[in-house]
């Protein structure tokens, strides 16, 4: 048993990455690898099973993407009762002295972007296990047949519908981590200013915002779609913002791989509030918003310091 613990812990990382990136959520993907873990102990125990088993990043891979698969199939009811709009739980780390090495920032957002999860949302379950185990993971077509149950034409078929609407549904995101924050510096110059000229600027035509307030905290109802309405929610927010909170910091940090700030404020009645903003960029404009403020989504989001910048942040 030792022995599995070890050959699992070697792989732990890549099935929380796989689970991660097909489910959106930090608790889900660590239960889903749970699970794989006790299937594999139960399954491999005996040494005469463990030696059949040649590929054991294959065998676990196939066996956390069919438990993901049923995750998804139950979390789409789960959703659609979900208060206001549902965005992926962010991924946050602090933006080291000097930024990060921009390779390896791009490298992480081509794989996990906030604006790559909001389309992924999109997809039908089994459309989503096949394009995340073959685009991102190089997965085989016939592991992921094996894992959806069906054949590998059919597997190849649900990659390539997904891989198109990624590809063609908004919103775009192919921005690198200096142009990310270069418009964001811009988009929240023009907020400070209240210029919506300024800001309509800065947004892409079709730009869209989402955010998530997990029925706790007032977020928009529906997607803002459009510049012009992004542009007079945000300004409208804003303008708010000094009079329902106080002590408000703020910082810039990396999110999923890509540019982000995060927000630390207080209501006036006591009520604490962490907000986790992110982009999407494409072609010199902001694509996309998304404002993660579902306090369980925040959860493990570390508070920002006492010497944090003021709001409203300068960058």
């Amino acid at each position: 048993m030792r022995d599995l613990a070890t050959e699992f812990e070697a792989e732990r990382s890549h099935l929380g990455a796989v689970a991660y990136r097909m489910l959106g959520s930090r608790a889900e993907a660590e239960d889903a690898v749970q699970e794989t873990w006790l299937r594999y102990a139960d399954a491999l125990a005996d040494p005469a099973a463990r030696a059949k088993v040649r590929d054991l990043r294959g065998w676990l891979t196939t066996t956390v993407s069919r438990i993901c698969l049923d995750v998804l199939r139950s979390a789409r009811v789960r959703r659609e009762a979900y208060p206001g709009q549902w965005l992926p739980e962010p991924l946050v780390n602090r933006l080291p002295d000097g930024g990060p090495d921009p390779s390896e920032v791009v490298a992480r957002s081509d794989e996990v972007s906030m604006a790559l999860l909001v389309v992924l949302e999109r997809l039908t379950p089994e459309q989503r296990v096949s394009f995340v185990l073959h685009d991102v993971f190089a997965v085989p077509f016939g592991e992921i047949a094996t894992a959806l149950g069906t054949t590998v034409e059919a597997a190849r078929q649900l990659a390539s519908r997904a891989r198109r609407a990624v590809a063609e549904g908004p919103p775009k995101h192919t921005a690198d981590l200096p142009e990310q924050r270069r418009l964001a510096a811009a988009f929240f110059s023009a907020v400070r200013s209240g210029d919506i000229d300024e800001l309509l600027a800065v947004l892409a035509p079709d730009a869209v915002m989402l955010g998530d307030g997990g029925g706790v905290f007032p977020a928009a109802g529906r997607p803002l779609a459009g510049a012009a309405e992004v542009a007079r929610f945000v300004l409208g927010l804003f303008g708010r913002t000094g009079k329902d909170m106080r002590d408000i910091r703020a910082a810039a940090v990396e999110v999923n791989g890509g540019f982000g700030i995060q927000v630390d404020a207080e209501y006036k009645d006591g009520r604490p509030m962490r907000v986790v903003v992110s982009f999407a960029a494409a072609d010199g404009r902001i694509t996309g918003v998304f404002n993660q403020l579902s306090p369980e989504k925040v959860a493990s989001v570390p508070p920002l310091p006492p010497d944090s910048s003021a709001w409203p942040l300068e960058l």
